[in-house]
């Protein structure tokens, strides 16, 4: 990575209930394009997340934009400019699109970046005035994605937002995130490796607790070898430019 990371992870650790969760994950995001935070079930990778964004008890170095963050509140994380989508999507699916992304709005300068929501979803426009509780899986994506955009912030992160999701699903998924991060840049936690191989210019991967390789999503994803030993995955690379549900 030439340019320097937009969020810089070094030795995060965390313990709960006097058990270690995380060992000392290390991890850059870039600023621009996706980065993706891969690992097999149980690695740590949504314990990284939290811990990034102080929602657990956690040590280490935690830097955004060259800032240290680790001791800061998540409230104030969010302020500083890092936008959640969470696994759940976090909708409220008795409120309509509109109300779902008024909630998100903050106070600031600027006010909130409409504009720039509706350029990319213009869906959401379109269905300002339906309620979320109707909307596809792909549709509730949008919205979750939309609220991260409202307040200008310089970081995505968005955690696992195509788990159990059907194919078709998982397509438009993708193609949110796409569209977002063009605009923001994303830190992604995914187990589809065909929305990697799709979406993401850089990839970590964890094991254990600990961080077991960082490099391009592409040159993993096309090492067989590599891919089987870090992710657990028995087949060979997947073809460029599909989406499709894991086994």
């Amino acid at each position: 990575m030439t340019a320097p990371a937009l969020l810089a992870v070094r030795d995060l650790r965390v313990l709960i209930g006097g058990r270690h969760i995380l060992h000392g994950v290390d991890l850059d995001v870039a600023r621009h394009g996706v980065t993706a935070l891969l690992g097999r079930n149980g690695a740590g990778k949504t314990t990284t997340v939290r811990g990034v964004l102080g929602l657990v008890p956690r040590a280490g170095s935690v830097r955004l934009d060259g800032e240290e963050v680790v001791g800061l509140p998540t409230h104030t994380l969010v302020r500083r400019g890092i936008g959640y989508a969470p696994e759940d999507r976090g909708v409220f699916a008795g409120l309509t699109v509109g109300e779902n992304l008024r909630l998100a709005e903050r106070r600031g300068a600027d006010g909130p970046a409409y504009g720039l929501v509706h350029e990319l979803f213009p869906e959401l426009k379109v269905r300002e005035r339906q309620l979320a509780g109707t909307l596809s899986g792909g549709q509730q994506q949008m919205v979750a994605i939309g609220r991260t955009l409202l307040n200008g912030n310089r970081l995505i992160i968005a955690d696992e937002p195509t788990k159990g999701l059907a194919p078709k699903v998982v397509t438009e998924v993708a193609q949110v995130l796409e569209r977002a991060a063009e605009a923001v840049p994303v830190l992604l936690v995914e187990q589809n490796l065909a929305v990697v191989r799709r979406l993401a210019e850089r990839c970590v991967v964890l094991a254990d607790g600990r961080t077991a390789h960082q490099g391009e999503a592409a040159a993993l994803l096309g090492d067989a070898e590599a891919t089987r030993r870090l992710l657990g995955v028995g087949r060979g690379p997947l073809a460029p430019h599909t989406v499709e549900a894991d086994s």
